[in-house]
């Protein structure tokens, strides 16, 4: 009777539990909301510093003028040599990361044993914290060096150079979260595939790759966000000078870089060189939430619920 009566008490309504739940859930509302009040302090600080911008340089000739010039006496304030850059790094480093990042996770996810797995994952995410200085001088003096033996054409900065090294930079993000969406997989569809015959290659590929295709699209989001907005990586190998160029091959600069070239302290607070950088910046947030919508559209209508 006595343990019974304990037991009954455990479940029953106690203040101070309540009153504990109800700090901790106090706390938790607090952590998110704290998330969502600072991105809307970063979006308030773009659009009234963009404000100011763009009272002095029209829309248009911001995005249709193909120089980028805002520090020389003849200043031209066309964004789209900054876009070209961040696109064509961007692109390259995709190229890189997206497949070896797909490949890597189906071989851990589905054909690694555990003890593979358990040893090559951390490497694999180690590889994410290196700082993005030490990636920007391993692509200047090691990858540039490199490539130029096989392009004798190639100048010290390159974007190609650049973002090589972001995909490698990429992957680990890539790679982690495919291989966390592929798992999640339930395995009773495995089981299914391989009672029909498949092998293990047929099942991963065509089985839990499309199963899992809304947590691959996120990663490919989270490393399509990753590349643009990248900073030091093409600040040091990918050179300074806006260039309207598609090709990899040339220097060039992107919205970031730029902002880092800014952001020194050469320019006066105020004035209409230094409001650029928040022009850019709004650019390129508005870059990323195109991609993150499309993104979240993919997981939307291919998402699966098991």
């Amino acid at each position: 009777m006595h343990k019974k009566k304990n037991y009954v008490g455990r479940l029953g309504y106690s203040y101070r539990r309540n009153l504990h739940e109800r700090f901790i859930e106090s706390i938790l509302f607090l952590s998110a909301l704290l998330s969502v009040v600072i991105m809307l302090a970063i979006i308030v600080m773009l659009v009234k510093e963009s404000v100011i911008f763009f009272q002095h340089v029209s829309i248009w000739e911001f995005l249709t003028d193909t120089q980028w010039t805002p520090l020389f006496d003849d200043a031209h304030y066309g964004i789209l040599p900054l876009v070209a850059g961040t696109v064509v790094s961007s692109m390259v480093a995709l190229i890189v990361a997206l497949p070896l990042g797909t490949i890597i996770a189906i071989y851990l996810s589905e054909f690694a044993p555990f003890a593979v797995r358990e040893v090559a994952k951390p490497f694999l995410e180690l590889l994410g914290g290196v700082p993005t200085v030490v990636y920007g001088y391993f692509a200047l003096l090691f990858v540039t060096p490199l490539l130029q033996m096989i392009f004798p054409e190639l100048p010290g900065f390159s974007l190609l150079s650049a973002g090589l090294v972001m995909g490698i930079m990429i992957i680990p993000y890539v790679s982690s979260m495919t291989e966390d969406a592929m798992r999640a997989v339930p395995m009773h569809l495995r089981e299914g595939s391989y009672a029909m015959g498949a092998t293990r290659f047929q099942t991963a590929i065509r089985v839990v790759a499309p199963a899992a295709f809304s947590g691959i699209a996120a990663a490919y989001i989270l490393g399509i966000s990753r590349a643009v907005g990248e900073t030091m990586v093409v600040a040091i190998a990918a050179g300074m000078q806006p260039n309207l160029t598609w090709n990899p091959m040339e220097p060039a600069a992107t919205i970031t870089a730029y902002i880092v070239q800014v952001s020194l302290g050469d320019l006066p607070h105020g004035s209409i060189g230094y409001q650029t950088i928040f022009a850019a910046g709004l650019t390129l947030l508005l870059m990323t939430l195109v991609f993150n919508i499309i993104g979240h559209l993919l997981r939307k209508r291919y998402r699966e619920i098991y």
